[in-house]
């Protein structure tokens, strides 16, 4: 099955971006400005993120906040499980029903910190395609690492975890920046939050299929 072509009825709408951009703060400010509105073409909005909270997310996100980081190869498996298990759970049942679907990370994101490592970010689309549905929309919150850095230690309070070190960060920032996909909008990550969720608002009413 192409999934290009078994996206359902719904859209999917995916806030991408490195590490401190902002992206699950935005993710969350657009959905509740969408819930709060009336006339709504979806049946409903939804806000999930990735790595989920299953199994194979936990395993990730336990392995990111520990002292050595796994292979390559071990942290794309999880990536792909558990995006599969995501698609099939909540991503394609919620777009047959007609949903709007807001993901917190995607597909993108892997090519873009797994292609940081050395993996070939055209391999990691082509697998992805094949099982994942193509998002209708993704905002892409773009800001300098060092921003970024600085925002992760304020709002922490301790020092960045594996995913969030400097040079790493800028070779992913830098894996979006060449990202050219025709659904991608990119958002200035400087801006404040409230103009961002009202540009992200503006843009999904504009852009996003109705059921």
């Amino acid at each position: 099955m192409v999934a290009d072509a078994a996206r359902g009825r719904g859209c999917v709408v995916v806030v991408e971006g490195i590490d401190g951009a902002g992206k699950s703060t935005l993710a969350r400010g657009i959905r509740d400005a969408l819930v709060s509105r009336s006339g709504l073409p979806w049946r409903e909005v939804v806000l999930t993120a990735e790595p989920t909270n299953g199994p194979h997310g936990r395993a990730l996100r336990e392995a990111f906040s520990g002292e050595q980081r796994l292979s390559l190869e071990e942290e794309y498996r999880l990536f792909i499980q558990d995006r599969r298990d995501h698609v099939e759970r909540l991503l394609r049942p919620k777009l047959e029903e007609g949903a709007l679907v807001i993901c917190d990370r995607y597909y993108l994101s892997t090519m873009a910190y797994q292609g940081a490592r050395g993996m070939d970010m055209e391999a990691i689309r082509r697998e992805n395609k094949a099982f994942a549905p193509r998002p209708h929309l993704v905002l892409l919150v773009e800001l300098p690492v060092e921003d970024a850095l600085a925002r992760i230690t304020r709002s922490r309070g301790d020092r960045p975890n594996l995913m969030e070190e400097r040079g790493y960060l800028q070779r992913v920032e830098r894996n979006f920046r060449s990202m050219d996909e025709p659904y991608i909008r990119r958002l200035d990550g400087l801006r404040p939050q409230e103009e961002l969720i009202r540009e992200g608002v503006e843009l999904i009413l504009k852009e996003c299929p109705s059921p």
